[in-house]
């Protein structure tokens, strides 16, 4: 791979990690100033499979990727998914060999940076380590908050839970607003991110947008009529976001 730099499009990563983390102007230099390969993959492309030795961490500058992993039976489980600004697998580049599998959503570009580099700045730089850290424990708390729903939340409330989800995060990034979004999931993705069937995921959007919880212009668009509404029917806290608390007003 050619590696590049280009401190424009790492902007969206610096931001993010200064989310949380307060760093300073030479922090935010050193972090848009890391080498990458920029590559556009088409949807369902894998960055990488799970057993695989991963030599780069991925930052998202458009689409969608997903974390998923398959059961000895095919079926897939769907983990996390990932938006513009996120480093999507910074835990399989730290631990070298991928426990799960990372894979385009939809068409996306993406910058992959050789782990040895992360690993190099955030020695040398602790503050950006402490941002790097900070944002896989928010990860962690979103993939224990996707436990709880597949594991102890009925189907009504998995989706509606999920869908108040992506309109926190969508915003967060730049990409919808906290009571309407195109939804960058399908009915089956959305199955398997919840443990349910596709047909289930189709009765139950229904139901939500029967009861005027929702509405939908096409089978992508969300618009959220009561927010509190839908919070409550889907037991939605958005504590494990941890959003600044201006943007966690909003929920």
């Amino acid at each position: 791979m050619n590696l590049r730099t280009d401190p424009s499009t790492l902007e969206p990563l610096a931001r993010r990690l200064a989310y949380r983390t307060q760093l300073d102007a030479d922090d935010r230099k050193a972090v848009m100033a890391l080498p990458f390969t920029l590559k556009t993959m088409e949807r369902a492309h894998f960055i990488v499979r799970e057993r695989e030795l991963a030599t780069h961490s991925c930052v998202m500058l458009s689409g969608y990727s997903i974390r998923s992993k398959l059961a000895a039976t095919g079926m897939r489980q769907i983990v996390a998914i990932h938006m513009k600004g996120e480093f999507v697998d910074l835990q399989n580049a730290m631990l070298k060999i991928a426990d799960h599998s990372v894979q385009m959503l939809t068409s996306g570009r993406v910058a992959l940076i050789p782990r040895n580099e992360i690993i190099q700045l955030t020695l040398d730089r602790p503050t950006i380590g402490h941002a790097m850290w900070i944002d896989t424990l928010v990860d962690g708390s979103i993939f224990r908050e996707w436990i709880m729903n597949v594991g102890r939340r009925d189907a009504r409330t998995r989706l509606a839970h999920l869908l108040c989800e992506f309109a926190l995060r969508l915003k967060l990034a730049g990409l919808g607003r906290h009571d309407g979004y195109e939804l960058p999931m399908t009915q089956e993705q959305l199955a398997d991110a919840t443990g349910l069937t596709s047909v289930h995921v189709n009765r139950t959007i229904k139901t939500l947008e029967a009861d005027g919880l929702i509405e939908r212009s096409n089978p992508r668009s969300i618009n959220i009529g009561d927010w509190r509404r839908l919070a409550k029917v889907g037991d939605f806290d958005s504590n494990y976001l941890h959003l600044r608390a201006d943007e966690a007003a909003l929920a």
